[in-house]
């Protein structure tokens, strides 16, 4: 059973009791049990603030981006996309897609999953040359499981393998998912995003 599946059952215990159960049968002198990279992701994303959405199919996701759309009251809002099959993939929910960043949200792919921080990893490919702060504040991130990388290297690492020479400019990572009051000397300068991430299971 996924973590994420294990997620969706209430029946399974909390990761701090299966945590604490863990470490009773484990002796001190044992080196530290590595994590899962998904249970990592799912920690680290959601202490900075994501929300995200589990899809077992596309059936699925097109029924958790409706409930988004009606929890934040985004019908027949301006929609920052750049790309077209994304776009084509959302038709259908009353979006004015265009290419302007003045737009309530900006729906997008990216390229990683990070797990390491729960970041997520974009490129020129999805934010062509914009800068975070020039985004919209709302972002909806349609992701894969596939896409789970351990840390930001190995995201690179993809990146370059797949770009076939022509490696995209603009990489960046994204991972203050709320506001905070304060922040520390690390954060300063990021901005903040409201961000949803449907997550497609294609393990």
């Amino acid at each position: 059973m996924s973590l994420f599946k294990r997620l969706l059952n209430p029946n399974h215990k909390s990761d701090k009791e299966a945590a604490k159960a863990k470490q009773s049968d484990r002796s001190k002198y044992f080196p530290e049990e590595k994590l899962p990279i998904d249970e990592k992701f799912t920690y680290n994303f959601k202490k900075n603030g994501g929300k995200f959405l589990y899809c077992e199919n596309v059936q699925e996701v097109r029924e958790a981006f409706d409930n988004i759309l009606l929890e934040n009251d985004w019908y027949e809002r301006k929609t920052f996309c750049t790309d077209p099959d994304l776009a084509k993939r959302f038709n259908g929910f009353n979006l004015d897609f265009q290419t302007d960043v003045n737009a309530a949200l900006f729906l997008s792919t990216c390229e990683a999953l990070v797990s390491q921080n729960g970041s997520i990893l974009l490129s020129s490919n999805q934010i062509k040359e914009k800068k975070l702060n020039e985004l919209p504040v709302n972002f909806i991130v349609f992701a894969r499981t596939s896409q789970l990388v351990e840390n930001i290297s190995e995201g690179l690492r993809i990146i370059k393998g797949r770009s076939k020479g022509r490696i995209p400019s603009n990489i960046t990572t994204i991972k203050d998912f709320e506001s905070k009051q304060e922040k520390d000397f690390m954060s300063y300068g990021s901005s903040t995003k409201n961000l949803y991430l449907l997550l497609l299971e294609d393990l």
